[in-house]
This record gives C-alpha cells, structure tokens and sequence, in this order.
C-alpha cells in the first residue's frame, strides 16, 4: 500500500509541475485546439484553447512507474513498464494525429484508416508480448460469474485485438467536453489499483495508481472552462493504459462494466449513424455522442462531468466487488 500511495504522490508531483510549465508553453506556441464545425456551436468559444495537454499526465505516470517500479523491476516483476509502454505507443499514434490537426489548422489530423492500422499493428504486439511473457492465458474470465471459457489462440488474438482498438476510440469518443475523460476515467484507474494490491499485483497497482494521480492533477487544467484539452495524445494514452491493465490482469472482459460510459458513448455515435443512414437523414439522439445529446437537451458541462463521473464511480465499485474473489481474496 505504502508503494502505491508513493507511485501516487510522485505522479502527483510530476504531474503538476508538468502543468505549470506545460500549459503557458502551449500556449505561448499557439498550440490551440481546432473545433469540429458540426459540434454544438457554443463550442466555438473553445477555440484556441491549448491541446495535447494530456503530456501533462504522461509525465507524471512515466516518473512515477519508472522511478517507484525501479526495486519491482529489479525483482523481475515487468507488467507496470509493459502496460506504460503500450500506453506511451498510442499516445505518440495520438501525438502525430494532434501535430496533423495543428499544421493543418483543423481538426482534421490522421486518416481513420492509418489510425486503424497504426492501433492494430501495437494491440497485436501487446497482446503476443503479455502471452510470451506469461501475463495472459487465451482463457476469458467472466466476472460476476467467476468462471473462465478457453478459446483458442488465433480466437483470442482477434477478439483481443477487437477489444483494444474499440477500447481505445471509445475513450477518445469520450473526450468530448471539458474534464469528461477524466472524471470518468479516475474511478477506473482507481478501480484497478485496487484490484492489482489485492491480487498481489503492486507493479501493475504502481502504474494505476500513478494513472489516477496524474488525472486528478490535469483535472485542475481540464475542468470547465478546461485551461487545456488532453488531445488525442492524451485520450489514446488513457485507452491504452485501460486496455492494458485489463489484459495484463488477464480480465478484459471487466472493461464492459468498468468502461461502461466509453461503451455507452460509443454506442450512441454508432446508432445514430446507423440510423440516419437507413432513415435517409432521421436522427435517435438530438446530437451524438451521447454527451453532445444532453448538452443539446440543456445539460451543462459541469452537469455532464458530475453525472457520467459518478456513473463511472458506481461500475467501477461494482466491478471491485464482482473480481475480488478470483483469488480467493
């Protein structure tokens, strides 16, 4: 416990004063954020406003897991710098997506095709390096139920990879107004923190916990009115840290319920393109994703961040309690 609590502390640390010399540098360089024209159009506002703001957190994390995990590393135990330099891939494949966004002047940065194979060519590698290194098993533990079925390895390869890629877009579709992702993603990196120290897993509870440290840090900068938006560096280092905790404790399937606003979010997007192509032009929901709907219907920001954190507080206590007895903890 003592660990984890110094993982968070140095995270913290790092992290903000990341923060402090960070922010004003982008915004000294102009490095503002361009917005999406067919967004609500109170959004404009946001012009401007400082991106790839989520260096900010992947600071902290990297100090904090490199520096604390050292004496884990030492002993032989990898998983924290596995599932941190998995993260740190995607974020630099979210990095050349936000710098395209900034040279173009629009949001409009990568491809989705080269994002898609860039995504699939680093869950493929992730996922072959925890099997070679004995993290996990082609069995899919089911919570709640605490059983697992065994698939095969080409079966699990795809359905995993399948999971990575949705996972880490789906948290990307989830930043979307100021200090979503992140209130939504702490009571996540928090569920997992604890789920590693109760299995005995402190190098993978060390990156957890260092995770959640460094959000609530950059939550100060991304509150409403957010200082400065995490990007896509930001939002694809949380989706892949998410996916790669969940693997490297060999439970992917707890990212249904732990995830459950990303999958909420994503699903909303994907109805309503659905719908109004097989309507020619009818919509389900004023506005997708799904939080762009409540904005529409009067929410505000603040309202959104209190709401979708909370729900995202609840899963995750939920999800603690449905994995808990795996190990007979």
């Amino acid at each position: 416990m003592i660990t984890l609590l110094l993982s968070f502390a140095v995270s913290a640390v790092v992290s903000g004063i990341t923060g402090l010399i960070l922010v004003p540098y982008l915004r000294k360089i102009k490095a503002g954020q361009s917005i999406r024209r067919d967004g609500p159009v109170w959004h404009m506002s946001k012009e401007g406003t400082p991106t790839m703001g989520g260096l900010l957190f992947i600071a902290g994390v990297t100090v904090a897991t490199v520096v604390v995990g050292m004496s884990k590393m030492l002993e032989g135990e990898c998983g924290h710098l596995f599932a941190l330099a998995f993260s740190l891939v995607f974020a630099g494949v979210g990095f050349l997506d936000d710098y395209e966004k900034l040279k173009k002047k629009q949001n409009l940065g990568l491809t989705a095709l080269q994002k898609f194979l860039l995504q699939l060519a680093v869950s493929v590698a992730f996922v072959l390096l925890l099997r070679y290194f004995g993290f996990l098993t082609p069995n899919l533990y089911i919570p709640f139920v605490g059983v697992s079925i065994p698939l095969s390895e080409p079966v699990y390869l795809a359905f995993a990879d399948f999971v990575i890629v949705g996972t880490v877009n789906a948290v990307n579709i989830t930043d979307g107004v100021d200090g979503l992702a992140t209130g939504v993603t702490i009571p996540v990196a928090l569920f997992f923190a604890a789920t590693a120290f109760t299995w005995g897993s402190v190098s993978l509870g060390i990156f957890a916990s260092a995770l959640a440290a460094g959000l609530a840090v950059f939550l100060f900068f991304n509150f409403h009115p957010a200082k400065v938006f995490m990007g896509d560096t930001g939002s694809l280092f949380l989706g892949g840290a998410v996916c790669a905790l969940a693997f490297a404790l060999d439970m992917p399937l707890i990212l249904i319920p732990v995830g459950i606003v990303y999958i909420i979010e994503t699903l909303s997007d994907i109805i309503q393109v659905a719908y109004f192509k097989a309507t020619r032009g009818k919509r389900v929901f004023k506005m997708a994703p799904l939080h762009h709907h409540f904005e529409m219907c009067g929410w505000s920001e603040t309202k959104l961040f209190f709401v979708f954190s909370a729900v995202s507080l609840v899963f995750s206590a939920v999800s603690f309690f449905a994995v808990t007895g795996r190990y007979g903890m």
